[in-house]
């Protein structure tokens, strides 16, 4: 005799993705914007569905920022907006104007480095549906709560990655 009992996938069973939420993002057509955050870094990922499997249009990390000019740390809001304005600027390289934002299972919280970083997306050019309460303040997307954050150093960053990219 078999059991009738059928295993979850092992995705959802460890708590990494929520299927349902996917598949509604997936539905829409548009691209989204996957946005993931360790305690160093953030990533933004612009993602296009295709039956074979996902494709990244476009990707910003605070990883390149380096390459950029920035010596400031690299977990904190103003890396993440930087982030997400890198990605944005490629993305509309490629003819991407309007994405979704998908967070995973991530708590977003106001103010926090996952809207800082859609905020990035924003100040690029690209249309994200938001509410414009959950963004961060200019000030803290500068960094002048943050010691080691040069306030030129974010409009230096910003203009040599739109001559680079």
């Amino acid at each position: 005799m078999h059991s009738r009992y059928i295993m979850p996938l092992k995705r959802r069973r460890l708590n990494k993705t929520n299927y349902r939420k996917r598949l509604a993002l997936v539905k829409t057509g548009v691209p989204r914007a996957v946005i993931r955050k360790s305690l160093k870094h953030t990533r933004v990922d612009i993602v296009e569905y295709r039956p074979s499997g996902d494709r990244v249009v476009s990707h910003g990390c605070t990883i390149e920022l380096k390459k950029f000019g920035w010596k400031a740390p690299t977990g904190n809001l103003p890396s993440a907006y930087l982030a997400g304005y890198m990605s944005g600027l490629r993305a509309r390289k490629k003819g991407i104007t309007k994405v979704y934002a998908d967070l995973g299972l991530q708590k977003v919280v106001k103010g926090g480095r996952l809207m800082a970083a859609i905020k990035g997306l924003l100040d690029a050019g690209i249309e994200i549906p938001v509410d414009e309460d959950l963004l961060p303040d200019e000030s803290h997307l500068k960094g002048e709560h943050l010691e080691s954050v040069d306030n030129k150093s974010i409009e230096i960053v910003k203009k040599a990655m739109e001559e680079l990219l």
